[in-house]
């Protein structure tokens, strides 16, 4: 879905929104002020609801989206239609990042996960941009690389561990990062279930197996807290 034709025209409160956008992208964060100013002049705001689509695969992919507010879901879809979920961005993230390098074709979906700010930026800013910060490609191509060694992960993960180990190893990892016991499901069990190659029941199925063992308590459907982070890593 082509949203270029909601692109409102900047008044004082947009540029500042603009400006909040670009501040929140570790890639931008680390410029000086009035470059990030020229930079949020150069982006354009969209707006989305809950379940539209910012792009679908074969469209064109030339503008960098960056996440104001909202969230986005990344995903791809199956020959029978089954949706695989690749990733969540949250504010600050972005994608379309190939077209800070060239035009090409989107080969996933990105949609609204709920009301959902984007900053755009056309893929012909963000080549002059470049020129001026060099740098800034090298902060692009490391979570390109990032990006890659995590589908890479996934794959791997879907070919050789069950679902058991899947499930355990996603919550040591959540725990891991928020360094914490106390973790909370970034997503529904809907798309849990889809970022882990099976089924919502199976998910809420092996949770309280977990939850028998005593390695884990739900405190409810998005909260859970880890009593035992060794047993899972053990699954």
């Amino acid at each position: 879905m082509d949203h270029e034709g909601e692109i409102r025209h900047d008044d004082p409160k947009t540029s500042k929104k603009h400006e909040l956008c670009v501040s929140i992208v570790p890639i931008f964060n680390h410029l000086p002020p009035e470059e990030m100013e020229m930079i949020a002049k150069a982006t354009r705001p969209v707006s989305l609801k809950k379940g539209e689509t910012l792009y679908r695969a074969g469209d064109t992919s030339n503008s960098l989206y960056i996440v104001h507010e909202g969230k986005i879901k990344v995903y791809r879809l199956s020959e029978n239609g089954k949706e695989q979920l690749i990733r969540i961005l949250a504010p600050g993230e972005f994608t379309g990042e190939l077209a800070v390098f060239t035009e090409s074709i989107h080969e996933v979906y990105g949609e609204a996960m709920e009301k959902t700010e984007i900053c755009s930026i056309k893929n012909s800013d963000l080549q002059e941009l470049l020129q001026k910060h060099p740098n800034i490609s090298l902060k692009i191509l490391a979570e390109f690389s990032k990006r890659l060694d995590s589908a890479e992960h996934q794959l791997t993960s879907f070919a050789t561990e069950d679902v058991d180990k899947r499930i355990a190893l996603y919550l040591v990892e959540l725990a891991e990062e928020s360094e914490t016991a106390v973790i909370r499901l970034p997503m529904s069990r809907k798309d849990l279930a889809s970022f882990l190659g099976t089924a919502p029941e199976t998910i809420s199925r092996k949770l309280t197996k977990f939850e028998e063992q005593g390695w884990i308590k739900q405190e409810n459907r998005r909260t859970i807290l880890i009593l035992d982070l060794d047993a899972l890593l053990l699954v």
